[in-house]
């Protein structure tokens, strides 16, 4: 992945190493990198803040990763795998806080947030275990000198999109938003393009997140997502949008070999940033600069 940065850890609990940070040529920087531990579900979790530099006040992203197919792939797992995305939004006036989860790189331990088996997945476990993390990094971020917690986003990619939907409807103080990214669980590489494992399954708790969230709220997908095609995601947002009824969804045209990998391609910037945008200006908490991607 272009222009990654290698993002030291911590050895003190909820203590932060600060350091500028030169971004991609196509941002507006310098930006601040900071990374904490963060005291969650009876552990720590990592958590690193990308920032303008100054003294805000910020709005913030909590920026929520997927799940790798593999324990030695979710060890792998990297704010720096999100981080071209993350700077879209810092260099429009967002503090983007990004989590690593129970099982994942640096916070390692165990996998918290398997649904089981695929004939039987409980999908609705694996999500409150997940939820549980990202709250945690939710109401630290609150805390933290430059933010104005009044003014926060929840946000994912994949499975982190699912999680921010569920984070969402647990109703956080001071949450404007919710926006997920291709999402989705039960990814099946080895089965039909685009059809995942337990789609009905996992509709039923996309029916019940819409009942409970209480703010705008965007999906988006790619035509020619691999692993979450159109057909599933029009299933999914169709029983969100029966208790949510002001969601919105965008299907864009197919992006390069893999749609499901939009947000997180460079490239994909050029097509859901405008979208974003859009979406978030119209609900009053659109980005503060804007800048040329």
């Amino acid at each position: 992945m272009a222009n990654r940065i290698v993002l030291g850890l911590i050895a003190l609990l909820a203590t932060a190493a600060i350091a500028l940070v030169a971004v991609p040529a196509d941002q507006q920087g310098p930006m601040v990198v900071e990374n904490f531990f963060v005291p969650a579900s009876g552990t720590s979790i990592e958590v690193t803040v990308l920032r303008p530099s100054g003294p805000g006040p910020f709005g913030v992203v909590v920026l929520n990763h997927g799940v790798g197919a593999t324990r030695e792939e979710r060890l792998r797992e990297s704010p720096a795998f999100l981080l071209r995305s993350a700077a879209a939004f810092a260099a429009r006036g967002y503090a983007v806080v990004m989590p690593l989860r129970r099982g994942f790189g640096g916070t390692g331990g165990v996998y918290a947030e398997s649904p089981g088996s695929c004939r039987d997945p409980d999908f609705r476990s694996g999500e409150r275990a997940a939820a549980a993390d990202v709250l945690a990094a939710y109401a630290f971020a609150q805390k933290l000198p430059y933010v104005d917690p009044s003014r926060m986003i929840l946000a994912g990619q994949s499975a982190g999109g699912v999680v921010s939907l569920y984070a969402a409807s647990e109703s956080p103080p001071g949450l404007r938003a919710v926006i997920a990214f291709a999402a989705g669980r039960g990814a099946d590489a080895s089965g039909q393009p685009g059809v995942p494992c337990a789609p009905a399954a996992l509709a039923g708790l996309f029916a019940e997140m819409g009942k409970a969230i209480r703010v705008p709220t965007l999906l988006y997908y790619a035509e020619n997502d691999l692993f979450f095609g159109p057909s599933t995601a029009r299933l999914w947002f169709g029983r969100l949008h029966e208790g949510a009824p002001d969601a919105e969804l965008v299907v864009q045209p197919a992006f390069e070999a893999n749609g499901h990998f939009v947000f997180t391609d460079p490239d994909g910037q050029r097509s859901w940033l405008p979208a974003v945008e859009d979406f978030l200006r119209r609900h009053d908490i659109g980005f503060r600069t804007t800048t040329r991607i």
